[in-house]
């Protein structure tokens, strides 16, 4: 994706995000299309690894996402839309792969069935990836469907894949539910009506599931990030249209990129399991609100 001030802590929370462990050696793992019956691991080896399913996987963030809990040593199962993308990510990083449309209900059930066979039905993390923004018009001009598309996969796809997931969630160790939110979450502006109700209704679920968890080993983790320069978020939000798209990021020094946002995934997802990061907020320097960017002229 697609798209709060840390206070006195921003430095010490950006040294931190920073670093780049050394990528752990790359393995291989079978990919799911090939029949996920022949993939069961040794109970041992199973519970000595990490496992994490990141959704929208096949590009921006959530492929980002996937190469950066790989290097932490992750199993992960990767799921999108795309076989293509996904074939090419599992070529990479040797994640598993899942081909799947988290808008309809019998994909998110072969999810389910596919994280049993795979992880034993003990998994490490859920990354709640999968969004976009469609259309920049007005609440008057808005199209219905936009809007319906952006709550399918923004919001009930979320909805979907956590309830369909926190059974293994809460096996063994204990899990961790990451909703990947947006600025537009904590904010309303003009031209961004449908995106912005749907992120604030995807993340009032994040905090409305925090609390009906509490006393449950699993974790609810936010992540909000702000202006991120990715190849698709703002050619799908405007329609395809890549001059409108690039335009959005003309004299922003540095925006930032997927990988940014990986390191905010991974630093969160490997903190101590008695501290739950709420919400991060992570915005470029250049971005000090929604409505607030500086852009250098030439």
């Amino acid at each position: 994706m697609l798209a709060n001030d840390l206070g006195s802590t921003g430095r010490v929370l950006e040294a931190v995000l920073r670093f780049h462990p050394p990528a752990v050696p790359r393995v291989r793992l079978p990919d799911l299309r090939g029949g996920i019956g022949a993939m069961s691991q040794d109970d041992t080896a199973r519970a000595a690894t990490p496992t994490a399913v990141v959704t929208g996987a096949s590009s921006g963030i959530g492929a980002a996402t996937v190469r950066r809990l790989r290097a932490e040593g992750y199993d992960v199962l990767a799921v999108a839309r795309r076989a293509d993308r996904l074939d090419a990510l599992a070529a990479e990083t040797g994640c598993t792969t899942l081909t799947a449309d988290l808008t309809d209900q019998t994909d998110v059930d072969r999810l389910r069935g596919a994280v049993e066979e795979r992880f034993g039905g003990d998994l490490t993390a859920l990354v709640n990836n999968a969004g976009g923004a469609f259309g920049t018009d007005t609440v008057e001009t808005g199209r219905v469907e936009d809007w319906q598309r952006m709550f399918d996969v923004n919001v009930l796809a979320t909805l979907r894949v956590t309830q369909a997931l926190l059974p293994s969630l809460r096996s063994g160790r204990g899990g961790d539910v990451l909703v990947m939110s947006s600025t537009a979450a904590r904010i309303a502006y003009e031209g961004g009506g449908g995106y912005t109700a749907a992120k604030h209704a995807e993340s009032v679920m994040a905090e409305t599931l925090r609390l009906e968890l509490a006393g449950d080993p699993v974790r609810v983790l936010e992540v909000a990030p702000g202006m991120v320069k990715t190849e698709e978020f703002s050619l799908n939000r405007t329609g395809g249209d890549a001059a409108r798209a690039e335009a959005v990021y003309v004299g922003v020094r540095e925006p930032l990129v997927a990988e940014d946002v990986a390191d905010c995934v991974a630093w969160m997802l490997t903190r101590p399991r008695h501290v739950n990061v709420d919400l991060l907020v992570v915005r470029p320097l250049a971005q000090a609100a929604q409505h607030k960017v500086v852009r250098e002229r030439d």
